[in-house]
């Protein structure tokens, strides 16, 4: 049975709580946000995400 990801989930959220208790709501909501760029950025690092092809998406307007 693998339990990494149960274990990573553990470990995620105790740090979220630590965040909050030590830094009140700002800090959780600023751990939250560099997580989920760090998450976005190693997604891209692991060829999961082509942040080129997102960015370039982003940048069209209108509807095709």
């Amino acid at each position: 049975m693998n339990t990494t990801n149960t274990t990573l989930g553990v470990l995620a959220g105790s740090i979220l709580a630590f965040a909050t208790l030590m830094f009140g709501l700002y800090g959780f909501i600023v751990v939250v946000l560099f997580a989920a760029i760090g998450g976005v950025i190693g997604a891209h690092f692991d060829g999961r995400l082509d942040l080129g092809q997102v960015l370039s998406n982003l940048g069209r307007s209108g509807r095709g």
